[in-house]
């Protein structure tokens, strides 16, 4: 493993989860949140982790020997913004030692890295990159508002045919929201619900 050492991240956290959204809800998954993030979503439910001066920079090392100590070979790259970083030395070696990659991001920054699957959750705040779309396995638009069914329309022609489409109720105005979007649904068909469910579960 040469060099391995000499890529660092600011580590907010690791932790051996359930993911809670989206395509795969249900399945278990380490998380490698990244800390740092210029994004700014106002109803965000981890601002601490923008900054990420306030976290410690790990090598790429000690992130897969934390990575290993847990019983599963799905690893999820999320933060923050974890795209603000070159992530191809992480995912180059994650992928040495078998595992399967999911990355969760904004599409604010262009793609780095190897990945097995890419949720690709754009926010207005922070317009995606362009042609990030392209890259996404899976859309996964945050419904705030009436006017976020728009924005998704918008987003969903910039995505490939066989992405997975989904429309998530923020989770604050989830009550209005669900209902919404179960109506919203019902009329266009391609598209799915995803929610928090490791909110309504509570699971870390």
């Amino acid at each position: 493993m040469k060099d391995l050492n000499n890529k660092f991240y600011p580590l907010y956290e690791i932790i051996y989860t359930i993911q809670g959204e989206g395509f795969f809800a249900g399945t278990p998954a380490v998380f490698v949140r990244l800390g740092g993030c210029d994004v700014g979503c106002h109803w965000c439910d981890i601002k601490n982790s923008w900054d990420k001066n306030l976290y410690p920079q790990k090598s790429t090392k000690e992130i897969i020997n934390e990575i290993k100590k847990f019983n599963t070979k799905t690893v999820v790259i999320t933060g923050g913004e974890p795209l603000i970083y070159e992530l191809s030395d992480l995912t180059c070696f994650l992928k040495n030692e078998g595992y399967k990659i999911h990355l969760e991001t904004s599409g604010a920054y262009p793609l780095s890295g190897t990945f097995d699957w890419v949720c690709f959750s754009p926010k207005k705040f922070k317009k995606p990159d362009n042609n990030f779309g392209k890259n996404a396995n899976e859309l996964k638009v945050v419904i705030y508002n009436k006017t976020d069914f728009a924005w998704a329309e918008e987003i969903k022609k910039t995505v490939n045919s066989e992405c997975k489409l989904y429309l998530q109720p923020e989770w604050g105005k989830r009550e209005k929201n669900n209902k919404l979007i179960i109506e919203y649904i019902k009329k266009n068909t391609e598209w799915k619900i995803s929610l928090q469910t490791h909110k309504y579960l509570d699971i870390p």
